[in-house]
């Protein structure tokens, strides 16, 4: 679903925090005409990336129905407990879901904001800004819109085939009535395109920043990340290039205990690559794990099983007036979010140290770093792992286990595996045209040339 996006207009200070964004209103005319306008458009484009709005009234950033909950659901390690929804069995989905449209939109929303600084500033002359900001400002633009990018690859494309025409839409510009039809790239080009905006990131963007706002860091880390879904010839290798390089010379640490980060530290965690503050007193986060004291989600038999003889599992999971809901968040940081952490790289390079043909003693230890910061001193099944098929085995459960209800990387990390394996883990999948999402039946109307529907799903 296409929907304009708002710009910031201007407001009287420029200093750079989440909660001081300004309002939102539509891109008309040259609403960036110097480093401060444009600034404070970049601070929009920030909180598109929140999807920031109002809860009944109340300013909220939400987040975490299109992250943190829907890919942990699409995984199976959630389920909704009043009822059934198409979201419990990924093959009842369908193009008019709710859930599906706000996935598609939100992404949406972030790109066409990221858009229209990167063209506004573009216009601009370079003695208009201090030192290298207006390079700074684009990257970090560009970093956004390969953010947006790389979710919708993951949900609402063949992400696994580069030779499929089932890519993105790709949306280069800001959407206006006179570009707004648009038909979708193949999957190879999809990848080149991300990729060419995360080059810019790593070229430009700053070199440290607050962690609610991307850097050098964070481009290399979503490149390793894409690569990583891609893995193509030599991607593997660079993955663990640029994670190596992330671990050892990036100002990133892992946290000594790993519930620290939820319970009391939050964004002044130095494990926190990029944060999402929330809005003073909002509601949205809060209420969609605990609403009225009982658990607005379960979590599902399948990751009570695995965290079961897990020391997270006290805190992970919990009873909610009689419902086994997510309790990861509940603490003095609930309502903050964390679209990336150190700990992710740790997993990938394992990951790719074995899909590449490495040691698996070199994966191992990186797992085992992982596990003992959250707090592991049994490592019988790390130890166990000594052939590539049980090692990626152990890599995922620690993905989930770590990453679980952050940004979907136990999805995206279940659909790495062979279609067997996936289907042995979350049989509701059923076949690989299930992978993904159906393109909301909305933009069909909206835009008639996009292309055809994903396989396996109908236009309504």
């Amino acid at each position: 679903m296409i929907i304009y996006l708002g710009m910031a207009t201007l407001f009287l200070s420029c200093k750079r925090e989440l909660n001081a964004l300004p309002t939102q209103a539509k891109v008309e005319g040259n609403v960036i005409i110097d480093q401060k306008s444009a600034e404070v458009a970049l601070n929009g484009a920030y909180l598109r990336f929140a999807e920031g709005g109002n809860d009944s009234g109340t300013p909220s950033v939400r987040w975490a129905q299109n992250h943190e909950i829907r890919g942990s659901w699409l995984a199976g390690y959630m389920a909704y407990p009043y009822g059934k929804s198409t979201f419990d069995e990924n093959f009842s989905i369908t193009a008019n879901d709710i859930g599906v449209g706000e996935m598609w939109a939100g992404s949406y929303m972030q790109i066409n904001a990221a858009n229209g600084v990167i063209e506004q500033v573009g216009y601009l002359d370079d003695t208009q800004f201090s030192g290298k900001r207006k390079a700074e400002i684009v990257a970090e633009a560009r970093i956004l819109r390969a953010y947006g990018h790389q979710h919708l690859l993951r949900y609402f494309t063949q992400f696994y085939d580069q030779n499929s025409p089932y890519g993105l839409l790709i949306r280069k510009n800001f959407v206006t009535t006179n570009n707004i039809s648009l038909s979708r790239s193949s999957v190879k080009e999809s990848y080149e395109f991300i990729l060419s905006d995360l080059d810019a990131g790593i070229a430009d963007a700053p070199l440290k920043s607050e962690n609610h706002y991307t850097n050098k860091w964070v481009a290399k880390a979503l490149k390793a990340r894409v690569l990583m879904i891609r893995g193509g010839s030599g991607d593997y290798q660079q993955v663990i290039n640029l994670t190596k390089d992330i671990i050892e010379n990036s100002p990133y640490r892992l946290e000594v205990n790993l519930k620290d980060i939820f319970s009391t530290k939050g964004l002044s965690s130095t494990e926190v690559m990029l944060g999402i503050i929330p809005k003073v007193n909002q509601m949205a986060k809060s209420d969609v794990y605990v609403f009225y004291g009982e658990a607005n989600y379960s979590a599902s038999q399948s990751l009570r099983d695995l965290i079961s003889s897990d020391p997270r599992s006290a805190w992970i999971v919990g009873d909610l007036s009689g419902t086994i809901g997510i309790t990861k968040y509940l603490g003095g940081k609930v309502e903050v979010s964390y679209p990336l952490r150190l700990t992710e790289m740790y997993l990938l390079q394992a990951e790719a140290i074995v899909r590449s043909g490495g040691d698996i003693k070199d994966a191992r230890s990186l797992l085992k770093i992982v596990q003992q910061h959250a707090g592991l001193t049994n490592f019988a099944a790390a130890d166990a792992a000594t052939t590539p098929e049980t090692m990626l085995g152990e890599i995922y459960n620690e993905t989930v286990k770590n990453l679980c209800f952050e940004d979907g990387q136990e999805w995206s990390a279940l659909l790495r595996f062979p279609l067997a394996t996936v289907l042995s883990i979350r049989p509701t999948i059923m076949d690989k045209n299930h992978y993904i999402l159906p393109i909301p039946s909305a933009e069909f109307d909206k835009n008639p040339i996009i292309g055809p529907q994903n396989p396996g799903y109908s236009k309504n």
